[in-house]
């Protein structure tokens, strides 16, 4: 037996310098788009369709922090759903691309195996596995959150043109049905304000009542 042979743990693969470049890039990016968008008053006003292409890529990159069920609502009021559809998914694949990239080194480092080899996380990774494609449009085409999908696919190693191929096919949908809506009703901005809110912060009200539940215990024992 050759003693020189590499062990398991030598042979895992560890990022490259370039790959935490563009692990970096890819996140500063997105994280700078958001926050222009965010600290320009011109720009979320704006009805240029430039605006909800580069709006599309933080409303879908990672955990989405920003929604973008309002925003195509408020486009579907001056532009046709199909246009705005068209648009808002050309930059949701790309915002898809990055996320994929993005997982795909966060599963490749090698402080992760220990979360990919627990119990829970193999037998729901096999569970999607059945039907991974169907799972991935069934997801985006529903108002469920999307983003264990997203890890999903890149723990289940679904190829990337299977995957951007399934949100094209979910979201382009689902986002000419939200442009309908605003291309009907007309819904007045104050209450797609008031959606965007809501949206925004319904995602961490568990973690809120988690933190406030921990407080009242901590001043218990105090």
């Amino acid at each position: 037996m050759n003693s020189s042979a590499p062990s398991p743990a030598k042979t895992k693969k560890t990022p490259s310098k370039i790959r935490i470049l563009i692990f970096i890039f890819q996140i500063a990016l997105v994280m700078a788009l958001l926050v222009l968008w965010l600290c320009s008053k011109s720009i979320q006003e704006s009805k240029s369709l430039w605006v909800l292409f580069f709006y599309s890529l933080p409303s879908e990159f990672l955990i989405a922090i920003a929604p973008h069920e309002p925003v195509l609502v408020y486009f579907g009021k001056f532009y046709p759903p199909l246009t705005v559809a068209l648009v808002a998914i050309a930059g949701t694949l790309i915002a898809e691309t990055l996320n994929y990239s993005v997982f795909k080194f966060v599963t490749d480092t090698g402080t992760f195996n220990k979360i990919r080899n627990r119990k829970t996380v193999t037998k729901i990774v096999e569970l999607f596995n059945k039907a991974p494609f169907i799972a991935l449009i069934v997801a985006g085409f529903t108002p469920v959150p999307f983003y264990p999908f997203r890890f999903l696919a890149v723990l289940a190693h679904v190829p990337l043109t299977k995957y951007i191929l399934a949100i094209f096919l979910a979201r382009t949908p689902r986002f000419y049905l939200l442009a309908l809506i605003g291309y009907v009703i007309k819904i007045p901005d104050y209450l797609l304000l008031l959606l965007f809110i809501v949206l925004a912060v319904t995602p961490y009200v568990p973690f809120l009542r988690k933190l406030l539940k921990n407080r009242k215990k901590a001043k218990s024992i105090t």
